[in-house]
């Protein structure tokens, strides 16, 4: 699995790397892939994750790759769709605000069961998780705010917002939306990689 994850991850990124849109969207948009790349070569062997949130975490990659390689605006795909169903907008922005609540959710929910920091109540625990999703997409939407302020016209392939008036406050509730779907569809087979994890550092 090590190695077919990480064949995945460098043909996408060399695939997104050449000719690209925009180069300095590209680099916006990729170096928090890169960014998760290196985190998850440093803790590899003293915090390995579940196969579940690998997995997540590459497809989040993946869509960020694709959103840096054609610009959030202008993926094909999605013009297509757009096209197709009398649309506004191209909405691939949309699918990456959605990831940015499906797997992060996953990753918090992660690290807060097997840091023992919310024990018991599941209630708590997805609040928590919850609130964790918001203030990432929040704190994501400052810095798309600061790279603008600091960058003028360059940065608008960046955020992506296409004139909608409602983008930001569209693209947190996208992210919440996300979470919960991630946490009623894979909170039970979480459960179960995490148990199995536990097990195996057990036995170690």
């Amino acid at each position: 699995m090590k190695f077919v994850w990480l064949s995945i991850f460098i043909a996408a990124l060399i695939w997104s790397a050449i000719n690209p849109k925009d180069q300095f969207t590209w680099f916006l948009e990729v170096i928090p892939a890169l960014i998760g790349f290196m985190l998850i070569v440093l803790t590899y062997k003293k915090f390995p994750l579940t196969p579940l949130l690998y997995t997540l975490i590459l497809i989040h990659m993946i869509i960020l790759m694709v959103g840096g390689h054609y610009t959030y605006a202008e993926v094909p795909l999605f013009d297509w769709i757009k096209e197709a169903l009398d649309q506004s907008r191209n909405n691939y922005d949309k699918i990456g605000h959605l990831a940015q609540g499906f797997i992060p959710a996953i990753l918090a929910r992660e690290i807060l069961l097997r840091k023992h920091i919310v024990q018991g109540s599941k209630i708590w625990l997805n609040y928590i998780i919850l609130s964790i999703v918001l203030a990432f997409s929040a704190f994501y939407e400052l810095i798309e705010w600061w790279v603008a302020l600091g960058t003028g016209e360059d940065a608008e392939a960046f955020l992506g917002t296409q004139g909608y008036v409602w983008d930001t406050q569209s693209d947190m509730m996208y992210a919440l939306i996300g979470a919960v779907v991630a946490l009623i569809l894979l909170s039970r087979l979480h459960d179960k990689q995490l148990a199995k994890l536990e097990s195996s550092k057990r036995k170690v």
